[in-house]
């Protein structure tokens, strides 16, 4: 077949470098929009004969840090849902919001994560934590099958047939491949009631008490996160300009057991706005409301094994209205912490932290923050979560325990031993 490659300075290049992320634009020394397939894999091929990297983008949720030369595909075309029976098959560029619209009339859901517009692939691949996770674990634990590109340019079926790449690639990120499809599971969902508490930032302390407690006895239908943010100009009246706390709730069951298990939470203050209620499977991207809009970004993430008020306390003194970044503190466990044959880290840590400034917004900030957390996360964080503040390249050494990453790395010698897919989270420092 033809393969059109695009080169820097034309409109098609760019249009295949766009997304989410406008901190961390790739340069490639030529760009590939695929649109089925075979497309991917002439790419790959094309790279592979002429030993050059390959980088793979869709969304551009999750940036590509460091993308200098090589091939770029971008898969964002390849966007297809087909549903069979408790399954959906997604191709390479399908958003969550895409599998969602399917999935909404049928009562069932998939395992997306807060904001649907993410790119459903690399999501799984990474490990996949969303507002259902307590419920039903992680989205990488419910692939089925993959179809992929390695790095010889080849198409393979990967399922339990080929025990240690199917491992690896759930869990593990874009390091073995590049997916042209995905089998997911898909969970039913009876009653979904859910939304956002938005409380003033100045009872930061007493709620973040309150989440405590209810986290350590809260049932495995309800998922919480807390984000602390100071919302922009452009926010709706309510909200607009004003240092908040936003309670992300996401329950599964009946709406009476959900406000008993709130009580706590709803007892510390009186909420500025609230938007929990019953909500339409296709409604769950309201709960975390997260950005849409194209725009710089820097992140961190890290993990905390069990709640501590000592960490509690270096949380709270990152928090307040001149603090130039969100922080969120999100509860995991429940069937997140089920042990399960994919290669997602950390899976009995309790607790998530994650900040991120939109837009951009100083580094300095952040990462100092992650240095004082260091006692108790141990520089540890969730695979899709790692990131440097200052939008460097990271890699994924904490993101996995060392037997798990032990064995990632003897998987990626064997089908990459010349890391060609070296732009994905890499095993190994940077």
């Amino acid at each position: 077949m033809s393969l059109t490659l695009h080169r820097p300075g034309t409109p098609a290049y760019d249009a295949a470098r766009a997304g989410f992320d406008l901190s961390a634009i790739p340069e490639p020394d030529l760009a590939v929009s695929a649109t089925c397939e075979a497309d991917v894999a002439a790419a790959v091929g094309y790279a592979a004969q002429r030993d050059l990297p390959v980088a793979v983008r869709a969304t551009g949720h999750g940036p590509v840090r460091g993308v200098t030369g090589g091939v770029l595909v971008d898969t964002r075309a390849m966007r297809s849902v087909r549903i069979q029976g408790r399954s959906a098959v997604l191709g390479a560029g399908t958003t969550w919001t895409d599998v969602l619209a399917r999935c909404a009339p049928l009562g069932l859901a998939p395992l997306c994560g807060s904001a649907p517009d993410v790119g459903a692939v690399s999501y799984s691949l990474g490990g996949g934590l969303g507002p259902l996770g307590r419920a039903h674990g992680w989205a990488a634990d419910h692939v089925r099958r993959l179809r992929l590109v390695t790095a010889d340019g080849e198409v393979r079926t990967v399922d339990a047939s080929e025990p240690d790449l199917f491992w690896a690639v759930r869990g593990g990120g874009g390091n073995f491949g590049v997916v042209t499809e995905l089998e997911t599971d898909l969970v039913r969902v009876e009653q979904l009631y859910g939304g956002g508490l938005f409380l003033p930032g100045e009872c930061a302390g007493e709620l973040l008490a309150a989440f405590g407690q209810v986290t350590a006895a809260a049932p495995d239908a309800l998922s919480l996160s807390v984000a602390f943010v100071t919302f922009p100009p452009a926010a709706p009246a309510p909200l607009r300009g004003r240092f908040l706390a936003h309670l992300r709730v996401a329950h599964l069951g009946d709406p009476r057991e959900a406000e008993a298990l709130l009580a706590p939470l709803r007892a510390v203050a009186e909420p500025v706005l609230d938007t929990v209620r019953p909500l339409g499977i296709d409604e769950i991207g309201t709960i975390h409301a997260d950005p849409v809009a194209p725009m710089p970004v820097s992140c961190g993430g890290a993990i905390l094994p069990r709640w501590d008020e000592a960490a509690i306390t270096v949380l709270l003194t990152e928090i307040g209205p001149a603090t130039p970044h969100m922080l969120e503190l999100r509860h995991l466990g429940g069937a997140l912490a089920e042990p399960a044959d994919t290669s997602v880290g950390h899976r009995s840590a309790l607790y998530s932290v994650f900040t991120s400034a939109y837009p951009g917004g100083p580094a300095e900030v952040q990462t100092s923050f992650y240095r004082r957390l260091e006692p108790w996360s141990g520089g540890r964080s969730l695979y899709n979560f790692t990131a440097h503040p200052d939008n460097t390249p990271a890699d994924a050494c904490g993101a996995f325990e060392p037997p798990i990453l032990d064995r990632l790395r003897l998987v990626k010698k064997e089908w990459d031993p010349q890391n060609r897919f070296r732009f994905a989270l890499p095993f190994t420092p940077r």
